[in-house]
């Protein structure tokens, strides 16, 4: 053994952090929270696989005597997931684009220009997200049965009541707030001399916006992009409150579909939410790496 090998034990052994106490128990809560969070999704992945006898019989906490893809066919048909996704991408991905262009739109102005009515502008669009939305529910509901608007817009209802624009735009009111506050924090650590590089060059504002700007929050707009699909697709409440066609609904309503009014398989509502999660974890595999990116911006120092 040469006097290398073992100067590079040696400091090895060093730099190795002692067990305490304190990291043990950090560690012993990451682990029991992990399982804690998991064990729903794994139990529901579980029963979706076990048809309805098979748990009537032995119970839900049984091993499985029989498994299968039943229950998976039976819900794509049932409950006519196809449809309803599609119903789903008509509403998420028109409010994404527009969340993130109206909240990059603000957030430009308020970070890069110096205004009187900055921060009152930022808290004006930050109020939303401080606002129970149960609370606005009936006035909403209300106001919703009054605004018209045409046939082709309301998909036939002549009313923002029961009509995609309808979900699209209580979606954009909402979100906007938090993704502006978000992208005007990191606009404001772009450097200042590009913008005036930029003026010096002879470029508009517009030009500074979309040529400039808009490029360098990619990352930002990426993990805004993964989180606000997850919450608009997965929405439930104004789904319900704002829609009353069965065949307008988006994916996540629908699964009441497959409730019966004596009888609800549970086995067949598992197996179909198995299949509604699975664009959020399609999503967020795609943009993984730019969601984890843009959670990590400002993270490290230099």
């Amino acid at each position: 053994m040469t006097s290398a090998t073992v100067a590079a034990r040696t400091r090895a052994a060093t730099r190795r952090k002692p067990l305490r106490l304190p990291r043990v128990g950090l560690h012993v809560f990451l682990v029991a929270t992990a399982i804690v969070w998991i064990a729903p999704v794994g139990w529901a992945v579980f029963t979706s696989f076990r048809p309805y006898a098979d748990t009537a019989k032995y119970g839900y906490v049984s091993i499985p005597h029989t498994l299968g893809l039943a229950n998976y066919r039976n819900a794509w048909s049932q409950g006519q997931i196809p449809l309803h996704f599609w119903n789903s991408m008509i509403i998420t991905i028109p409010a994404i684009a527009l969340i993130l262009l109206l909240a990059a739109s603000v957030a430009f102005v308020v970070s890069r220009f110096s205004f009187w009515f900055n921060v009152p502008l930022l808290i004006f669009f930050m109020a939303a997200n401080l606002l129970p939305q149960q609370v606005i529910i009936t006035p909403l509901y209300e106001l919703y049965l009054r605004i018209p608007l045409p046939g082709w817009l309301s998909g036939g209802s002549g009313l923002a009541y029961d009509s995609f624009i309808g979900l699209i735009a209580i979606n954009v009111a909402f979100q906007t707030g938090f993704c502006t506050f978000v992208l005007s924090n990191y606009m404001k650590t772009l450097p200042s001399s590009l913008g005036e590089a930029a003026r010096v060059d002879g470029a508009s504002v517009l030009r500074q916006f979309f040529g400039i700007i808009l490029p360098l929050t990619r990352p930002a707009l990426a993990a805004l992009a993964t989180l606000e699909f997850t919450w608009i697709y997965n929405d439930f409440l104004w789904a319900v409150v704002l829609m009353s066609s069965g065949d307008k609904r988006p994916i996540t309503s629908s699964l009441t579909n497959l409730q019966g009014v004596f009888f609800t398989d549970n086995n067949l509502i598992a197996a179909a939410s198995v299949l509604v999660a699975l664009p959020t974890l399609i999503v967020f595999a795609a943009l993984q790496k730019q969601f984890v990116s843009g959670l990590t911006l400002g993270a490290r120092k230099g």
